[in-house]
């Protein structure tokens, strides 16, 4: 045994020295000049039409450093956005300024939009270009996670940043700078031929094959000229991941799995040893609170929906008769209204999925208030507590004494006057293991 592990062990401490060997090896193979010559380098397409959040962050930073890896001829991400987080977008633009071969946005098909954040993105492109009948613009900063608007000074320093940080990626991609700061700062929007007349995008595309065919033999500052023509295109489809981190960043679902896990904790702590639901709530919990980082959460709309869970305890142990169950779900219906509040449409829970969350939700809790009230109000059906005011028979008498059976059990009784054997006798006490009894009228 001792042989073995010591055999183990060597391999265990060759490996990283063998796989780093391994990898030195594969990076002297595939050197830039023979990986230049190869012809199959592919065109990879980046379908992003969603909200603008960790989990297009993610997938969209990923397949960039991947094409650089692969040393694609060319991505081109098509987007269709209303705008999104600030942080997952400035993620996206630090990755397409480190992507090493050229990256093109092309806001498409037509009808789609870059706005807001994704009016950023579209300028940091080596290559920016829109289909007919798209837009583009509106990208005046949103106030995230406030009860109420932001002060003026407040409102003015956030302005500002996003004004330098346009500024700057206009500037670096040799775009119109003017524009962009009356984007951030007045919201304006611009359909596809003003943005090319304004030198906000570099062209117009109907569709993808036009795209490729105008930039071909384009040169792209510090990456060489695009050689598009013939390419395979390959269709970029988000992993499991990356479509679990968007689904869960919908703030529809990051309010359901929140009213899941406060429901899930809540049965958990009320019934003890449950187990399932307190693990399916901890883990929507978590889940919940990962999507809320990335959405304008409203911190009174939280608050709110946890005093609701409050009012639904206190209800077990406060006789209010109702008054907080009232109280509970007065609280969660505000706390849902106001959960997103404040910011744009995208972000807001749909009254068909808020409406049926707290009508279901309150159901649930009154329910487990009901039947805790009840267990506690009920007759006991076991033990000394159980056995009074139950009809028992006599099947011997002496006298006062004698015994009864009751509950298919054989009592020892004392009766309160003489009866004889047969008669039905009512429980009215329990005398340690004698039970005291009435005989039965009628």
């Amino acid at each position: 045994m001792r042989r073995m592990a010591l055999w183990l062990l060597s391999l265990i401490m060759l490996f990283p020295m063998v796989a780093q060997a391994a990898k030195k090896d594969v990076g002297a193979k595939e050197t830039p000049e023979l990986q230049a010559k190869e012809e199959g380098k592919p065109i990879m397409i980046i379908t992003a039409a969603d909200t603008i959040g960790t989990g297009l962050a993610e997938f969209l930073s990923d397949n960039l450093q991947e094409a650089s890896q692969r040393r694609a001829a060319a991505v081109i991400i098509k987007l269709d956005t209303p705008g999104g987080a600030v942080e997952s977008m400035r993620k996206i633009v630090q990755a397409i300024y480190a992507c090493e071969v050229p990256v093109v946005v092309y806001v498409a098909p037509s009808g789609a939009r870059a706005a807001s954040a994704g009016v950023m993105i579209t300028m940091a492109a080596d290559i920016a270009a829109m289909a007919p009948e798209t837009n583009i613009g509106a990208a005046h900063p949103v106030s995230m996670g406030c009860d109420k608007e932001p002060d003026k000074v407040m409102n003015e320093k956030i302005t500002n940043d996003m004004v330098a940080f346009a500024k700057g990626v206009a500037k670096r991609r040799g775009r119109n700078e003017a524009w962009i700061e009356k984007a951030v700062r007045e919201s304006v929007s611009i359909t596809a031929n003003e943005a090319v007349e304004l030198k906000v995008v570099d062209l117009i595309a109907k569709d993808m094959d036009d795209l490729i065919n105008q930039i071909d033999g384009r040169e792209v500052p510090g990456k060489g000229k695009l050689a598009l023509k013939g390419r395979p295109r390959i269709e970029i489809e988000p992993s499991l991941r990356i479509k679990i981190l968007k689904l869960i960043s919908d703030p529809n679902i990051a309010y359901i799995l929140m009213m899941i896990g406060l429901a899930g904790l809540y049965f958990e702590l009320s019934q003890p040893g449950a187990v399932l639901p307190g693990v399916i709530g901890a883990i929507s919990l978590i889940l919940a609170f990962f999507a809320f980082q990335t959405l304008p959460v409203n911190v009174a709309g939280i608050l709110l929906i946890l005093l609701s869970v409050i009012f639904f305890i206190l209800e077990i142990k406060v006789a209010s008769y109702g008054m907080l169950s009232v109280a509970g779900v007065l609280s969660l219906v505000l706390g849902s209204m106001m959960l997103f509040k404040g910011a744009g449409s995208e972000f807001q829970i749909a009254w068909r999925v808020l409406i049926p969350t707290v009508v279901l939700v309150s159901g649930f809790f009154i329910g487990m208030v009901a039947l805790v009230v009840r267990a506690h109000v009920r007759r006991p059906h076991t033990g000394a507590d159980g056995l009074v005011g139950e009809i028992g028979l006599v099947k011997v008498c002496q006298g006062l004494e004698g015994k009864v059976l009751v509950h298919g059990e054989l009592w020892q009784a004392r009766f309160k006057e003489s009866v004889a054997v047969g008669t039905k006798v009512r429980i009215e006490a329990v005398d340690g293991l004698v039970v005291v009894v009435k005989q039965v009228n009628g």
